[in-house]
């Protein structure tokens, strides 16, 4: 597919988000012309068994996992590093921000590049990411878990070739194109819905790392570009 319908986003404040929401029925009948595409056309698979974004423009769902799903972010220092990486992409990079969760082993994205150069882009995040928090778990005279983490990080970067010594996070980002407002909007109630089903709060607004806040009419701890058109699909 050669890109996005379109009508398919509408970027917006919370407040024509409302008003988007409120259309009649019949203004959402254009979204959902590609809702039959194969998923083979959503995720885009490289030839070494990885994923590679081919849509470097287009909207994508992203996941970063730690390795061995170590739980780092239930540490404040750490999840802020990587919340402080997100403002920079934004402000230098031109990375939009459509939908974010962090969570204590994993970070799920809903993102998008004004410069065309969105794999450039999560692959610096990554990098800084990653060399920054460990040096920060190593000069932490706090952290009681300091060996225990750095050794796990260790062992994953000696079987990977692409590092010199210690692995942060897992290869793959797991990138899927959301081709559809339908698609769009299962990923975004699914990354709001992670802590619920985690059972860290009742509500999906109720907690700080994600956007859920964002489009339930309050202020989230990063700027979003809404995606209004896919919300406008809630009952």
């Amino acid at each position: 597919m050669a890109g996005l319908c379109p009508c398919y986003l509408e970027f917006a404040t919370p407040d024509q988000t409302r008003r988007v929401c409120s259309q009649k029925k019949a203004n959402d009948a254009v979204f959902f012309h590609h809702d039959d595409m194969n998923l083979a056309n959503e995720i885009r698979i490289m030839s070494d068994g990885g994923y590679k974004i081919r849509n470097k423009k287009e909207v994508h769902f992203i996941t970063f996992a730690v390795v061995e799903w170590v739980d780092v972010f239930a540490r404040r220092e750490y999840r802020d590093i990587v919340i402080e990486s997100l403002k920079y992409c934004q402000k230098d990079k031109g990375l939009l921000l459509h939908g974010w969760c962090i969570m204590s082993n994993h970070v799920h994205l809903i993102v998008q590049s004004t410069s065309g150069k969105l794999s450039e882009t999560l692959r610096d995040l990554k990098k800084f990411t990653s060399s920054t928090i460990i040096n920060t778990i190593k000069d932490n005279k706090q952290e009681s878990r300091k060996n225990w983490m750095l050794w796990i990080f260790k062992k994953a970067g000696e079987k990977n070739s692409r590092n010199k010594d210690y692995q942060f996070w897992q290869q793959d980002n797991q990138p899927m194109q959301l081709t559809t407002p339908a698609f769009t909007l299962e990923k975004l109630n699914y990354i709001h819905n992670n802590p619920v089903k985690a059972g860290i709060v009742e509500k999906p607004e109720d907690y700080m790392l994600s956007t859920a806040r964002d489009y339930n009419g309050m202020k989230g701890l990063l700027p979003i570009e809404h995606l209004t058109a896919a919300y406008s699909l809630q009952p």
